[in-house]
């Protein structure tokens, strides 16, 4: 078995872990990202994405981002209640927009960006120990595409590698230190050939139940709605899935065509106990997960690694800890903001299973005590678009 040598080491080639490699190299340091999927299936994995605009600043400055000519900008969403709609205007209230750019474009850009630029990147490589994060040089090792065995000596090791992160337990201690919420619904989600049903995401909180209606392109949309947990996406025939979509969004007409995907996607909230110990630390979902409604995820794990990249680039430079000894903290300090939106936009929107009708006449007094304000509905603004982005430490 051959040891090699680098910088840092990084576990996990979604958006986190390849945006870091790009900054990192802006400032000299090389890293080898590794990663157990092919680069097809990271490619062709189809997932939602909505990004704040710093997420969008950040993504446009590396050469052939398409965020600005594939991505569709949105000034704005309704929400749907009590037979009414009620438009949040993003630029009004904060002077910010969002786009829908789904987090599979994001990724084909960024590894061909990295390629481009000799990015040492390697896929089907597995990752099984991560040792020495006490020292100077931890390591990590593990079997490469044709199974043959690699050891990677680094400087700093990093977990990009989502909720079952194989570095997680090096860092906090085991898979599941930390904390943790599983709600007891779920979104059915849909990908239909159909053009969009409205030019803005709709949240629906109907009688029925819940639906967001979303796109994904001129020709393909995205729906959801609320589902039980354990729920079969199969069960249901498409006939079905459109009259429960339907009877939840009353006031429009959705545009029908055929389902070409179907999924349940589980709620759950988790935040890692540590999130850096010794010479390796974690970004994105292997840190934490969001549920979707406060659309988050993606934006969350740049804000890490934007914090992350300048407490390396400090370590690895300048030979100063004080960055890598404070990125816990910082980070901590947008991931519970961004739960704390996304477990509220949730509870706003879903009801319990065992929810009463004061539950439901209660959650309706709140969505009108904050869309019928300017204070509320420009909380509900700053909070979606994004706050401002944290680079200093």
């Amino acid at each position: 078995m051959t040891t090699e040598r680098t910088r840092v080491a990084i576990v996990g080639a979604g958006p986190a872990g390849l945006l870091l490699s790009h900054l990192l190299a802006e400032s000299g340091i090389d890293s080898i990202v590794l990663d157990s999927r092919s680069r097809e299936e990271i490619e062709q994995t189809i997932r939602a994405g909505i990004l704040e605009q710093g997420t969008v600043e950040v993504l446009e400055k590396i050469a052939g981002s398409r965020v600005h000519t594939v991505g569709h900008k949105h000034d704005g969403v309704e929400f749907r209640f009590a037979g009414e709609g009620h438009r949040i205007d993003f630029p009004a209230l904060t002077g910010r927009s969002v786009w829908l750019y789904p987090q599979h474009e994001v990724l084909i850009d960024l590894i061909a960006a990295r390629l481009a630029a000799g990015q040492d990147l390697r896929f089907g490589a597995h990752v099984d120990t991560v040792e020495g994060v006490e020292t100077a040089t931890p390591r990590i090792a593990g079997t490469d595409a044709e199974g043959r065995p690699f050891e990677i000596v680094a400087d700093f090791v990093v977990g990009a590698d989502g909720s079952r992160s194989v570095v997680r337990p090096s860092v906090a201690g085991s898979m599941t230190s930390g904390y943790f919420r599983e709600y007891p619904f779920a979104w059915f989600g849909i990908l239909c050939e159909a053009p969009p049903s409205s030019t803005e995401l709709i949240y629906s909180n109907s009688p029925n139940g819940f639906a967001l209606i979303s796109q994904r392109s001129e020709t393909v949309q995205r729906m959801y709605f609320q589902c039980d947990p354990e729920a079969d996406p199969n069960a249901m025939s498409d006939a079905e899935i459109w009259d429960t979509l339907q009877s939840r969004v009353p006031g429009t007409s959705l545009h029908e065509g055929p389902i070409f995907q179907r999924d349940v996607l589980r709620f759950r909230s988790f935040v890692v106990s540590e999130l850096r110990h010794g010479r390796a630390a974690l970004v994105g979902d292997a840190a934490h997960t969001v549920p979707p409604t406060g659309a988050k995820g993606m934006n969350l794990a740049v804000a890490d690694v934007l914090l992350l990249n300048e407490a390396l680039r400090r370590l690895l430079t300048e030979n100063d800890e004080s960055g890598i000894d404070a990125y816990a903290d910082a980070a901590r300090h947008r991931i519970w903001k961004a739960q704390h939106f996304s477990w509220w936009m949730t509870s706003m929107l879903h009801l319990s299973p065992e929810s009463s009708e004061f539950d439901r006449q209660r959650q309706l007094g709140e969505l009108h005590s904050v869309l019928e304000s300017e204070a509320g509905r420009t909380y509900l603004a700053e909070a979606y678009t994004g706050w401002p982005f944290q680079t200093t430490l």
